[in-house]
């Protein structure tokens, strides 16, 4: 499949993928425990745009329960998804994915560092309460990332089986700090508030939260798209990106930084959702080829479809009660990794 695609070929195919990701989210408002017709939908939402002071009684069901839910699972499932082809684009691997290389634990140690760490040292107070949380999360997330990507480099190229080791290494260390602080620190409150990290939720979001983490993400989102050309410069290697005229420092910081704070407010607020940044980028790149061009924002959207699906099914399959909705990412993501390892295994010989 060639890198190169047509213009008018990528437009078709993002206006695609965007129909059918504004046809589930309709579709997701009216599904659960209390079927909910479009005719209400509409009429929800008609009145909320016009701000009319009547409204009908799955008004509150809508707006504030499902309606927040299902954008943060769209903005989530986009930065997950870009954010997991930006590193395969940076380390030239499609095993690349937040979760697997351990900037998803990098992450999930800084959100406790301000979940029980600040706290029990007095260090929050008023608005640092609330964002001492996702400032760790995105700090550790950059942190651990440029400790990977140090450590996986061998002769000046990128080793995949040092990056994979790496990443075990820093989920087995991140796991243990975490039950560590757990164990020792954490009041009654504290764990109760930890409990989401091990499959991640999407469930209790509300507006306030969908919209800081949009803050991060949108502008992340934005700047990603900038990056088509360069990474598939990138393609080619380090050096002949260099001698095509990419600023190959700037845009492996770049790449790093916009990677690892996508992927800290997620874990902030949502917990470890994993495998969405590996199986949404592998599938665009086998259906439509290399070009990130189209990869990036193709990402964006087939990560938002695969997680609002995921969450949909997590608070339908069990109803009332609520599956985590990790188990769901991990049953699809678990045989796919296990099949893209079998496929690249000549690659992580040592």
């Amino acid at each position: 499949m060639p890198l190169r695609i047509p213009e008018k070929r990528r437009i078709w195919i993002h206006v695609a993928l965007l129909f059918i990701l504004l046809m589930l989210a309709w579709a997701a408002l009216g599904i659960g425990p209390t079927k909910i017709s479009w005719g209400e939908i509409g009429q929800v939402l008609l009145d909320r745009m016009t701000f009319s002071s009547e409204k009908i009684a799955v008004d509150p069901i809508i707006w504030q329960l499902r309606l927040p839910r299902i954008v943060m699972a769209i903005l989530v499932g986009a930065g997950l998804a870009v954010a997991g082809a930006l590193m395969q684009g940076l380390f030239r691997n499609p095993l690349a994915d937040p979760g697997l290389i351990g900037v998803s634990s990098g992450s999930a140690m800084g959100a406790v560092v301000g979940i029980i760490i600040l706290p029990s040292m007095g260090l929050t107070g008023g608005w640092l309460t609330f964002a001492a949380t996702p400032i760790c999360a995105m700090a550790g997330g950059v942190g651990i990332t440029f400790l990977i990507y140090q450590l996986s480099r061998v002769g000046g190229r990128i080793h995949v089986a040092s990056m994979l080791l790496t990443g075990i290494a820093v989920n087995a260390i991140g796991g243990a700090l975490i039950g560590l602080a757990v164990t020792k620190i954490a009041t009654a409150e504290q764990l109760q508030s930890l409990t989401f990290w091990s499959l991640g939720s999407l469930n209790g979001i509300l507006w306030p939260v969908v919209g800081i983490t949009a803050i991060i993400l949108v502008p992340g989102l934005i700047a990603s798209m900038w990056l088509g050309r360069p990474l598939n410069a990138f393609l080619f290697g380090e050096l002949e990106a260099y001698h095509l005229g990419v600023d190959v420092p700037f845009i492996k910081r770049l790449v790093i930084v916009i990677s690892a704070l996508m992927v800290g407010i997620t874990v902030a607020f949502t917990g470890g959702i994993g495998f969405i940044g590996l199986v949404a980028p592998h599938i665009i790149r086998l259906s439509f080829g290399p070009d990130h061009r189209l990869l990036l924002p193709a990402c964006a959207m087939s990560g938002a479809i695969l997680l609002l699906i995921a969450d949909t099914a997590a608070r339908t399959i069990a109803a009332p009660a609520e599956l985590q909705i990790g188990i769901l990412t991990a049953i699809i993501g678990g045989p796919f990794f296990l099949m893209l390892l079998l496929k690249n295994r000549k690659e992580l010989s040592i």
